[in-house]
């Protein structure tokens, strides 16, 4: 999935991230910067995330611009 930090506490680590399509927003997972590039976050920052058993946004991921879904003028040459 796609979207936005919404929230972020690097004290607790807890957050929000909100879908980019369905706008729903999901609590991050305690370990959802484990094994990422990320340290830190920040509100309005994009991510790939996935969704662990529990419906909590885990394994953050910085994706490509076509992963993020810019649009296809974006690409051109």
């Amino acid at each position: 999935m796609q979207g936005v930090i919404k929230s972020y506490d690097p004290h607790t680590g807890s957050g929000v991230v909100v879908d980019d399509i369905t706008r729903t927003e999901f609590e991050l997972a305690a370990d959802a910067l484990e094994g990422s590039l990320f340290r830190m976050l920040r509100q309005g920052q994009r991510v790939v995330f996935d969704l662990d058993g529990r419906g909590m946004a885990a394994a953050l991921r910085l994706g490509s611009e076509v992963d993020l879904g810019a649009p296809d003028w974006f690409h051109e040459n």
